[in-house]
């Protein structure tokens, strides 16, 4: 008996765990909006291409900092063996022997003055690092907005395939009751032809439908990186935003400052007139300090008629330091700095006409997107309106038919419209949210917050 109720608890604990497993797989799997946007940022490799190039960016900031205040230091040690013919250092007169000799030496090198080259570096690596931030944030909104198009089309595919396999259980539940009628004599054989025909249509977009919505699903985990192979079950709730109502004269101005587009044509634009600056003050004089130390010692292996001081006497007596202020003034460089300078104006002349190329650029484009979110609105006001009017006859048309009033034809004909405006309308709701989406962000809303 004791045996038994091991043997049941055993089975009940079992079949407990594979439960809390199927559910734990199962919310693994579901990913809403937002997670599928976290998904993807956190899988990209585009991602990881951006993260190094900013870390670089970070490395240059810091390396200029280093070389604008820090002196350069070198530490250097030789040692050789010279045979025949040399100089005595102890008594300054040539001698004929074997001789060993080593040195030591530390040295510093401290630009002073290069004309401000080391300060507008400086400047520049700052501004490299922000560009970069803005870099990855448009490559971030990028992966976000290319998530979200392939989320709400997976959507789509999902939906409208619930709305089919709803019309086509109506069919399968109006094809029973026809044939019903028509062993009652209350519909003619042509009657069920024709609804056969219909369910037989409908079957066949169905199936087309789930294809659709499994090739949307693979191209939605390619863009995340998500594994083919893996279940993803989508999570999404029909929530328009209502607020959304923005004028392009409410967004333009701040999409020009901040949008991180323009951060970037303007930080080029910013590093081109900070080069043109360091390259005029390159014809400039340069001020530098050295300063340094050394020390030698020097023996004679197996000559024992010539006497040499001890290591530690000739490392004291040796031992010296300098210190040096050198200005150098450029006289001729083969007309590198006046070529330099006028490749320099070129190039700021090049940054500023992109900077305002993509100030029109980014003008058009918030025009564009609250003209395109007006437009998807007012459609999907008129899907809705059609959508709602079209179910109201299907229904009406259904009841029709099952009461002779109608054909199958004018039935299928209802039944077809109704299927047509119930698609138009998901699409609609889905483009509205993605305009509504666009039009947020070119306000300075990520797309990832906004869901």
């Amino acid at each position: 008996m004791k045996e038994e109720k091991k043997e049941n608890m055993r089975k009940r604990t079992t079949l407990l765990c594979l439960i809390l497993i199927q559910i734990s797989c199962f919310a693994q799997t579901t990913m809403s909006l937002r997670e599928c946007m976290e998904y993807a940022l956190n899988n990209s490799t585009k991602m990881r291409i951006q993260e190094a190039d900013r870390d670089d960016e970070q490395l240059a900031r810091r390396e200029s900092i280093l070389k604008a205040f820090t002196p350069s230091v070198d530490a250097g040690a030789y040692a050789y063996n010279n045979y025949g013919r040399t100089i005595d250092p102890e008594t300054n007169t040539y001698i004929n022997t074997t001789s060993f000799n080593n040195g030591y030496s530390i040295s510093a090198a401290l630009t002073l003055f290069n004309g401000f080259k080391a300060i507008n570096n400086m400047r520049i690596s700052k501004m490299m690092v922000n560009m970069g931030l803005s870099k990855q944030e448009i490559e971030e909104n990028e992966i976000c907005l290319t998530t979200m198009q392939a989320f709400f089309n997976t959507i789509y595919y999902q939906q409208l395939t619930d709305i089919i396999t709803e019309q086509v259980q109506t069919l399968e539940e109006t094809l029973t009751l026809t044939k019903r009628q028509e062993e009652l004599a209350q519909k003619s054989h042509s009657d069920v032809v024709q609804i056969e025909a219909d369910l037989a249509e409908k079957q066949y977009s169905l199936i087309n439908t789930k294809n659709r919505y499994e090739e949307s699903l693979i191209t939605l985990k390619d863009i995340m990186f998500y594994p083919i192979e893996e279940e993803l079950i989508l999570e999404h709730s029909n929530h328009l935003d209502e607020k959304s109502e923005l004028t392009a004269a409410d967004i333009v101005d701040y999409a020009k400052e901040w949008n991180p587009r323009t951060k970037v044509a303007r930080g080029k634009m910013k590093n081109a007139m900070v080069e043109l600056k360091t390259a005029r003050w390159q014809i400039a004089p340069r001020l530098s300090l050295y300063g340094g130390w050394s020390t030698s010692y020097y023996n004679y292996p197996g000559n024992n008629t010539v006497s040499t001081p001890s290591f530690k006497n000739q490392f004291n007596n040796n031992m010296g330091e300098y210190i040096q202020l050198s200005l150098a003034i450029p006289i001729y460089n083969q007309l590198y700095s006046i070529t330099n300078i006028r490749r320099k104006k070129n190039e700021y002349s090049r940054a500023t006409a992109e900077y305002e190329q993509s100030q029109k650029e980014i003008e058009n484009e918030v025009y564009r997107a609250v003209n395109e979110r007006d437009g998807a609105k007012a459609a999907l006001q008129q899907a809705e309106t059609f959508a709602n009017t079209q179910k109201e006859s299907f229904n009406l048309n259904k009841k029709k038919f099952e009461q002779g009033i109608i054909s199958s034809i004018e039935y299928q004909t209802a039944s077809g419209k109704y299927l047509e405006a119930m698609a138009s309308k998901l699409n609609a709701e889905l483009q509205y949210l993605i305009k509504c989406a666009i039009v947020r962000y070119y306000n300075g809303e990520s797309y990832i917050n906004q869901f």
